[in-house]
């Protein structure tokens, strides 16, 4: 059967199982958008305001989902809005498909109208790109990007496709993916000396990130925990690994994490790490990190083992596969002495419980309005912080957050995708400096009739790099008051949504308790102080001896 390269693109897209796309058309994609059209009927096209909204539309429906994110842009200027959320979906290790046009092949290097290199752009912040330059490629091209974005450690893959490779036609025959991701041989050795090490422990600790949520293994994680009375400590990226309320949890550790989780790391004799990378926010001081505990690191790329922390017993390959295996061999230990001094260090993160209207007794309001499936969506500064530590997550992938890139601007796309993926009402928490950023894909959430809460956590300023500020530059608050005079629920108004302003928990609640609407956006401005700080805090640098808790 012959068809054009665009035709051979949707056929390929539709036999991933892709039911939505995010993007914004242009002179370079017309051909694709063309058979978007055509097929409407097998696709879900969401058009958003600008295409890092898109990208980062694309990350929240890949997160939730656990399937591959699929987002499309023109050449030039449309292709570079994509970077940012191309970065960030590669720093959080999330699958994503990134579909760009580009000038017909003949006029490439010419400094065509709307021309430029995104796969050089592009190159240090994917797993892989392509450029296609016969259309009898395509097939496999877009095939091997699927198989390279969801596979192994997982990230997104570019794929450039010129306007003439669009219109091209040959003989289409279903994409033939090489899989260059093969199983991982541990050494025998490293297995016995992490089986020796988690059997002679006498305070063993669970580090818990991400890449169990990749690989599936959040019962697996419970079960290494209650066999060997381990605590677990979450990053960022894990924070949705385990129940909340589970007895040994003790919430997010690293330099605003829980007292507890970042105490317990410190005194623990042996760090089971699964699934993270040891990132300069989750350790501080490395040498102070590590000084009194063996490491056994988990994860499946091989190149994560040993970069930051370089003393450790590395075990390559999918985490679930490789708890499966310990759980197995090792034996079950009651560490009554050691449990009993986590009971005591968690007594030091309970709540304070009053009516005072702080970030963390809004969060904690919220929640009590939200399922456990909920999405929650978060941009990025104290008002993350604030959720990771005062929202009670109870099940895996309903945390969408931008953890290593650290993109301010990143919620409201990630909503909007998850919101999609879930079905289901969900719920932004972001701040007036990060929702500047990227608030006209308030256009898209009212376009698209989406129930999406947004929880405006207003103080006027750069919260977090005020905080910075007040802390260690002797308060010089250079360009951090904001000072502007939006009005925020005029401004969703303006878009076709609705809000209220509050400035109580008694006026929060009474905006919950009524009935929010199902076919459009809401946001609720609270207004904060702007010295509200996040504690605990490790100072950068520093190790737990040096941790703030107010």
């Amino acid at each position: 059967m012959q068809l054009s390269g665009a035709q051979i693109l949707i056929e390929e897209i539709v036999r991933h199982k892709v039911k939505t796309v995010f993007g914004y058309p242009g002179g370079a994609v017309l051909d694709i958008y063309d058979e978007l059209y055509k097929n409407s009927d097998r696709l879900n096209h969401v058009i958003a305001a600008h295409e890092q909204g898109a990208a980062h539309a694309a990350d929240g429906y890949a997160r939730v989902t656990g399937e591959v994110g699929l987002v499309i842009a023109t050449s030039g200027p449309g292709a570079t809005n994509l970077v940012t959320g191309i970065a960030n979906a590669y720093l959080d290790s999330v699958p994503l498909v990134a579909i760009t046009g580009n000038v017909a092949a003949a006029l490439l290097g010419k400094d065509s109208f709307q021309e430029v290199d995104i796969v050089g752009i592009t190159q240090p912040i994917v797993k892989h790109n392509f450029s296609v330059r016969s259309v009898s490629e395509l097939a496999d091209t877009i095939d091997n990007a699927f198989l390279l974005a969801n596979s192994g450690r997982k990230g997104p893959v570019l794929i450039d496709i010129p306007k003439n490779i669009q219109r091209d036609t040959c003989e289409y025959i279903q994409g033939n993916a090489v899989n260059v991701n093969k199983p991982k041989h541990i050494p025998h050795a490293n297995f016995e000396r992490a089986l020796n090490a988690i059997n002679n422990c006498k305070k063993p600790y669970i580090y818990c990130g991400g890449g169990v949520i990749s690989a599936n293994a959040e019962n697996e994680v419970l079960e290494l925990s209650k066999k060997i009375s381990a605590p677990i400590g979450l990053s960022m990226m894990g924070l949705t690994a385990i129940p909340s309320d589970y007895e040994l949890g003790l919430g997010m550790c690293g330099m605003h994490g829980k007292y507890a989780a970042s105490v317990a790391q410190s005194k623990a004799d042996l760090m089971i790490a699964v699934g993270v990378r040891f990132s300069d926010r989750a350790t501080g001081d490395i040498a102070a990190y590590t000084s009194q505990c063996t490491v056994i690191h988990i994860d499946i790329d091989e190149a994560e083992l040993g970069k930051n922390l370089p003393e450790i017993i590395g075990l390559c390959g999918n985490a679930k596969d490789i708890l499966t295996a310990l759980l197995a061999e090792i034996d079950e230990k009651h560490n009554v002495q050691w449990l009993d001094t986590i009971r005591v260090d968690k007594e030091i993160d309970k709540p304070q419980i009053d009516e005072f209207f702080s970030p963390a007794n809004i969060i904690r309001t919220v929640r009590e309005y939200t399922k456990d499936d909920t999405v929650i969506a978060t941009d990025v500064g104290q008002h993350q912080m604030w959720v990771m530590q005062h929202y009670a997550f109870n099940k895996p992938r309903t945390l969408l957050t931008s953890g290593g890139l650290g993109t301010m601007g990143y919620g409201l796309g990630a909503a909007i995708g998850g919101c999609i993926a879930s079905g289901e009402r969900t719920v932004l928490f972001t701040g007036d400096g990060s929702f500047g950023m990227n608030l006209t894909e308030m256009a898209t959430a009212v376009s698209q009739n989406l129930p999406l809460t947004i929880i405006l956590m207003n103080n006027g300023v750069l919260g977090m790099v005020r905080q910075w500020q007040g802390m260690f530059y002797a308060e010089r608050y250079s360009s951090t008051t904001l000072q502007r005079k939006t009005d925020y629920v005029a401004l969703a108004k303006a878009f076709g949504a609705d809000g209220a302003v509050v400035t109580s928990l008694r006026e929060l609640r009474a905006i919950l308790d009524s009935n929010l609407p199902n076919d459009m956006p809401f946001l609720i401005d609270c207004h904060i102080d702007m010295d509200e700080k996040v504690f605990p805090m490790i100072p950068p640098g520093s190790s737990v001896k040096d941790i703030r808790i107010r």
